[in-house]
């Protein structure tokens, strides 16, 4: 009878130490999942370098990310995927560079939206997604239509909600806005159209000739509540927040009691008509802009409150920037006004300083000390092996990414310099430059078949006033071999002439 009994009694034994083994796992698998950090990126559309008063600024208000800064660190030689929207965010979410990556110019695509990523790409959403974390992404995507191959729903993205498309987001005042895969109605009857002009007989001098620019419901507003109603569902467990945000981006649309900070400054306004073109008519464009950064700093205030609010800004890496500089139309965007690049050269749309010199802030307390700022050569495709690794998750990273990690930078305060940081940009010209050290080679102007290096030193010279290649040949051979070896052809965004006259048989992107 006694053995009968000890058999049961054995298994009992046994079901309890498997149930505690299994148990433990359970917890450390839960107790890994929550020592994640959750990351957040906030992207900006179009701020230029000097456009927040922790990167000198003196005209515009930006409290809340001057604070950020004050708690983290300030990279001073940052640089935006490329020199325009698109472009850009294809380099920040693959994490390769304009020399291999899959969108290398703005391509509109009809009834909404832009030129797709392919399925085949893989995204930093993607990867964090199978790593554990909750993905969302709001504000503007870009990168692929409703329903398409790039579409955010497709490309790691757990929840969308914002502008698909980016001549959408022309207007702050849209009838629309999507909600993963639905159309979300919003209190705008009628919209309010990203690109207009005053009507025939309307006196530009008169401000009620503006109120058909107005709307009531302002799309950032609505993006960022649900920003932070993600925030709150997924406090429990590790997410990847990227919050694109549309502003600073023209049309100037902006509720108009934030003009009023900025109106009693007595800036002196000349209105914008639009008469010449552009986008929405304002009849006050310097205070719409400043308010429009203002607000954009405000949003990101609230982010991080929440964070604060929720226990989690201990447990969560902030990232700021922007996805290239200033805009040009300087009828909207008084950029010598504002010093919006300082003494950079170019503005958005160029491959010199101040068409891709972006701020960039980064907050991980504990980690990033506090205050600091470092002059380390880096760029948009150096966040998706930088996150992956403080996601502790580096060994899912693809060997097709080109950029490096910036986590010994962040944790330590500095890191071997990179060999190189490559930028080409079929747009406006065609244009291509290499930054090596010290040295920066560019050349303009390629799509009327001129093939010319330009060089400067930017420690020197960071304006890129003064081409030195004529005193440094062995320097431009070099940084020319370098631009040629470095890039992969491209049919869908050649840079000519150089993949017109590409070899039979050459490796090209599609």
């Amino acid at each position: 009878m006694s053995q009968l009994l000890a058999f049961p009694l054995l298994l009992m034994a046994l079901f309890v130490i498997t149930f505690e083994d299994v148990g433990a796992h359970a917890s450390e698998q839960d107790q890994q999942q929550t020592d994640r950090p959750n990351i957040v990126f906030i992207l900006a559309d179009d701020l230029g370098y000097r456009e927040l008063g922790c990167y000198g600024q003196t005209k515009i208000r930006t409290p809340h990310l001057d604070q950020l800064a004050a708690e983290g660190l300030r990279l001073t030689q940052h640089y935006s995927g490329n020199a325009v929207c698109a472009p850009s965010r294809c380099v920040l979410m693959t994490g390769r560079d304009p020399g291999h990556a899959w969108i290398r110019n703005n391509s509109e695509m009809q009834p909404e939206g832009q030129k797709p990523i392919p399925a085949s790409e893989v995204t930093i959403a993607e990867l964090l997604k199978a790593q554990g974390y909750v993905t969302g992404a709001f504000g503007k995507w870009g990168l692929g239509g409703p329903g398409s191959e790039g579409d955010p729903l497709n490309q790691g993205f757990d929840r969308f909600f914002g502008y698909n498309c980016q001549r959408h987001a022309h207007s702050f005042y849209p009838d629309y806005l999507w909600s993963n895969s639905e159309r979300i109605a919003l209190n705008n009857h009628p919209p309010v159209p990203g690109h207009a002009k005053l009507k025939a007989g309307d006196d530009s001098g008169d401000p009620r000739s503006y109120d058909a620019f107005k709307g009531q419901d302002y799309a950032p507003d609505r993006i960022r509540e649900a920003a932070l109603e993600f925030i709150t569902e997924n406090k429990e467990r590790p997410f990847f927040l990227y919050y694109p945000t549309t502003l600073p981006h023209v049309a100037l649309h902006v509720p108009d009691d934030e003009l009023e900070p900025y109106l009693e400054l007595g800036w002196n306004d000349a209105p914008f008509t639009a008469a010449h073109g552009g986008y929405t008519p304002h009849f006050t464009p310097r205070a719409a802009y400043a308010a429009m950064i203002s607000h954009m700093d405000r949003d990101v205030g609230a982010l991080l409150q929440h964070l604060k609010e929720l226990c989690l800004e201990d447990n969560t890496v902030v990232v700021f920037s922007s996805d290239n500089g200033t805009t040009h139309l300087e009828q909207e965007v008084d950029y010598e006004f504002f010093e919006s690049v300082g003494n950079l050269r170019g503005l958005k749309g160029s491959l010199y300083e101040g068409g891709v010199r972006v701020p960039a802030i980064v907050r991980w307390p504990g980690h990033v000390a506090a205050g600091t700022s470092s002059d380390f050569v880096s760029g948009f495709e150096d966040w998706f092996p930088t996150l992956l690794e403080v996601a502790g998750t580096k060994q899912v990273i693809p060997e097709v990414v080109n950029g490096i990690s910036l986590k010994p930078l962040l944790t330590t305060g500095s890191q071997p310099e990179r060999e190189y940081l490559y930028r080409e940009f079929p747009g406006y010209g065609g244009q291509q430059s290499l930054r090596r050290g010290q040295w920066k080679a560019i050349r303009q102007d390629l799509e009327k078949g001129q093939v010319r290096t330009e060089l400067y030193d930017l420690v020197a010279d960071v304006s890129e006033a003064h081409d030195v290649a004529a005193e440094n040949p062995d320097v431009v051979r070099k940084m020319e071999r370098g631009m040629s070896e470095h890039r992969m052809p491209s049919r869908l965004f050649p840079l000519r002439p150089f993949d017109a006259e590409a070899r039979p048989g050459s490796k090209k992107r599609e």
